[in-house]
């Protein structure tokens, strides 16, 4: 069982349209919240060797937990889509497939479905996730460059990982791998939603066969960003006309819009319940016509944070 459509990679790969993000998730919640959610539909998980980590045990490591109270006795390794990140410090051509295998290891899998390179920049090696300098600024390793981690992730055993894509690549990051090395990322993972339509970056991606997939599609609503004010409460979202004919619920409003302009999107994982009706009614419900120039119309903001901005050499 698996609710939501199901949209392809280059490669015509199936991937669930909808699926669940361990991104900012609280502690001790990650592996009761993707056991539920797969008891309950999902079928597609996205997680980071970043995610948050708890003394020496990370949320990968609770994933994993998680993926053998359900496989196979719910569900097939083959019905699940599992993406995986490379992380920063990880970018050295000797270190990316290492970091793969370390993160096989953690989910207890043979391998991922898509594998993508969390950002366009590299950190020194080591074994902090974000080395600092005295400042507190993070050590950029200006021996590594975009294109050859992405050269390093094309070469990868294929037994281990099925696709390779990018995340946080703007277009002219993504232009440039691709012009460079004639290989196109089979994904781009970015931040949108209606305060951050990227229209641009769609564009471009649809038209290279580049799939593009939503994070923080509900406008990453946490208390630091409340003052914004929150996606939920903008009124495009809220009005009668939209909000009203999914059930009142803002969520299914941002997840709806995301999947109306066939992006895959991330909603973010909790553990206090299956998930919720607006996922499923995300699924098939409807929108009304002027949705996407409303939404594109009404506001421009990025509301996650973005700290790994240097100028990187291609």
């Amino acid at each position: 069982m698996s609710f939501g459509k199901k949209l392809t990679l280059q490669d015509g790969t199936p991937i669930p349209q909808i699926g669940l993000g361990i991104w900012l998730s609280e502690p001790n919640e990650v592996e009761r919240a993707v056991e539920i959610a797969i008891r309950n539909g999902y079928r597609h998980l996205e997680l980071a060797c970043v995610c948050r980590r708890r003394g020496p045990v990370t949320d990968v490591d609770a994933v994993g937990r998680a993926l053998k109270k359900v496989i196979p006795s719910v569900v097939k390794r083959e019905e699940l889509f599992i993406t995986g990140k490379l992380w920063n410090n990880a970018h050295r051509p000797a270190e990316v497939e290492n970091q793969l295998d370390q993160t096989l290891q953690q989910l207890g899998l043979d391998y991922l479905d898509l594998f993508l390179m969390h950002f366009p920049v590299a950190f020194a090696p080591g074994q902090r996730d974000t080395p600092t300098d005295e400042s507190g600024k993070a050590i950029i390793d200006k021996d590594t460059t975009v294109l050859q981690t992405w050269r390093a992730m094309l070469v990868r055993p294929k037994s281990k990982v099925r696709n390779v894509g990018v995340s946080n690549f703007t277009t002219d990051v993504c232009k440039a791998v691709v012009s460079a090395t004639g290989q196109k990322p089979a994904a781009n993972q970015v931040e949108s939603h209606p305060y951050l339509v990227q229209d641009e970056l769609i564009a471009y991606c649809k038209k290279e066969g580049i799939h593009l997939t939503a994070y923080s599609p509900l406008g990453n609503n946490r208390a630091s960003f409340a003052a914004r004010p929150r996606l939920t409460e903008h009124p495009v979202v809220k009005t009668a006309g939209v909000a009203m004919a999914l059930g009142n619920e803002q969520g299914t409003v941002q997840v709806r819009w995301k999947t109306h302009r066939q992006s895959h999107v991330l909603p973010r994982v909790s553990s206090s319940g299956p998930p919720p009706p607006s996922r499923r009614k995300a699924a098939r419900s409807s929108l009304p016509a002027d949705i996407h120039t409303r939404g594109s119309s009404a506001v421009a903001r990025r509301v996650g944070f973005s700290p790994h901005r240097p100028r990187w050499r291609m």
